[in-house]
């Protein structure tokens, strides 16, 4: 039973991870969380762009402390990785739920919540290359970051693509063992 607006935001998610932002009609999102449409307005008064932004803010929050701030710790630069990769694995659902924000960024609805997209990549990426770079690799950490999170989105869209999420899982493995090897002193 949904009580709070916190209670709301998994159903919402997965509504917009289903149907995309343009989609997702206000009679699907009050299926999936069990509210009527006044109640929806009274936890989201700003309507579809309030609950997508709360989403967006929902797994921005769990990024930061799933993702970010481990990369950012002072943990040894394998345990970063190696907990960076196995999270993703979790948080994905082992290829199994898209990626939203992603969806977002590739949508019409991408300049609508461009901040909040941009930030998303741009934190995951400052992290991971902080991260690199502390931990010793000092050749090309900005690249290398950005080629990470592009394989690890990329992933995503193939195993989606060809019916096979176990492809996702396959090829983060990949991606973690490659890094691992680069970053080795």
């Amino acid at each position: 039973m949904i009580a709070t607006r916190a209670d709301a935001v998994p159903q919402l998610a997965e509504v917009f991870r289903s149907h995309g932002f343009a989609g997702a009609s206000l009679s699907e999102i009050s299926q999936a969380t069990g509210l009527g449409k006044g109640s929806l307005y009274n936890f989201f008064p700003g309507g579809k762009d309030e609950m997508a932004k709360t989403v967006l803010a929902d797994i921005e929050s769990w990024f930061q402390a799933k993702i970010f701030a481990p990369l950012k710790s002072a943990l040894p630069l394998d345990e970063r990785l190696t907990l960076m990769f196995s999270d993703i694995i979790d948080y994905f659902a082992s290829g199994h739920r898209i990626c939203l924000v992603g969806a977002f960024a590739l949508g019409a609805e991408r300049d609508k919540f461009v901040d909040q997209i941009t930030g998303y990549f741009v934190d995951w990426t400052e992290a991971l290359r902080q991260a690199l770079e502390e931990g010793g690799h000092s050749e090309h950490p900005q690249e290398l970051a950005e080629e990470v999170v592009s394989g690890i989105q990329g992933a995503l869209i193939l195993g989606r693509a060809l019916n096979d999420p176990s492809r996702f899982v396959a090829i983060l493995h990949r991606l973690e063992d490659r890094l691992l090897k680069e970053c080795r002193p």
